[in-house]
């Protein structure tokens, strides 16, 4: 592919699916973008939300990696106030021991949750203030310099795990410039900073041990289908699916019942998450993403397939990837 994809997968839990069925097809998507010659799959740590099934990334990354054989695997991302950097770099460490040089890291420092789940999982409310500290704490746990006297990362110490600084403001941008470190910018659901910020990443940065020159990735949203009519009512099922688990409060709704908190106002919120999403066939698919990577000054896309329904998804996954492949470098 002239435009490296990837795959973000949420590995989204439908109406009447279990977390365990919701697991399986998160294994066959990402076999399926193994075959199709995707780059990586990064699964989002999300908490108490009822339908996403990535809350434990780690697990899920293991469980996937032992079902896969070449593709890259990796947190898209780990939430790294919630959790110690020495917690983290030994779960990634035993990943990358599992199956090296297949697992990737991608950190965050939104808490992904809200004021009781925070309290749930013991975070502290000031803990994203020490991001950039802890991600350079736990980048000398996986490079075997650690920055703790005598605490060394078993496993994970020397393991390099390439680290990915994620986000969707101005923060991010200037800290992965500052580390050296490559950007993945969130346009698949905050796109509001997104040339900004890649502006003033590429601008800032400066060369480190991982990475010499900047390599941004940003999100995008497709829908691909054999006709564009089935990828439009694709569309306005994620559109009420998203709708639910952002306004839902928990509950299963009915399509009436997610229209109407659509026509509420959540619309207007889904459908500016949704700003950059490729909708059609894969012609239509293939114009759409080819602009944006431009638009965004993008190294690589990686893409999220809102399609509702496992099967469509996979559909969706091998049309994208055959699409680009006709791209000309």
């Amino acid at each position: 592919m002239s435009i490296p994809l990837s795959v973000l997968d949420l590995a989204p839990i439908s109406r009447g699916q279990t977390p365990g069925e919701s697991i399986a097809a998160s294994v066959a998507l990402a076999q399926r973008a193994e075959q199709s010659g995707y780059r990586r799959v990064w699964y989002a740590e999300h908490h108490n939300m009822p339908t996403i099934a990535s809350s434990a990334t780690s697990v899920l990354i293991a469980h996937v990696a032992a079902h896969t054989s070449s593709i890259r695997l990796g947190a898209g991302g780990v939430m790294l106030p919630n959790h110690s950097p020495l917690t983290i770099a030994e779960q990634f460490g035993t990943l990358e021991a599992v199956h090296p040089g297949r697992i990737d890291l991608g950190l965050g420092r939104a808490p992904g949750s809200d004021q009781n789940t925070v309290y749930a999982l013991r975070r502290d409310p000031r803990s994203a203030d020490r991001f950039p500290q802890d991600v350079l704490e736990l980048q000398g746990y996986l490079a075997g310099e650690t920055r703790v006297p005598g605490v060394d990362a078993v496993p994970g110490k020397g393991t390099n795990v390439p680290l990915y600084i994620l986000g969707s403001s101005m923060f991010g941008a200037t800290l992965a410039a500052a580390l050296g470190l490559p950007y993945a910018f969130a346009s698949h659901f905050a796109p509001a900073m997104l040339e900004p910020a890649v502006e003033a990443y590429r601008r800032e940065f400066k060369p480190s041990a991982q990475l010499d020159r900047p390599y941004v990735i940003a999100g995008v949203n497709a829908v691909a289908a054999d006709s564009r009519e089935a990828a439009e009512e694709a569309v306005t099922a994620a559109r009420r699916r998203l709708a639910v688990g952002l306004f839902g409060r928990g509950r299963q709704m009915s399509d009436d019942e997610a229209q109407l908190l659509l026509d509420g106002g959540a619309g207007l919120h889904v459908d500016t998450m949704l700003t950059h999403t490729a909708v059609g066939t894969p012609a239509e698919v293939r114009e759409y993403l080819t602009g944006f990577a431009r638009e965004a000054d993008a190294d690589e896309l990686i893409v999220a397939h809102q399609f509702p329904g496992v099967e469509g998804r996979l559909r969706s996954v091998e049309l994208t990837a055959e699409a680009m492949q006709t791209v000309p470098a």
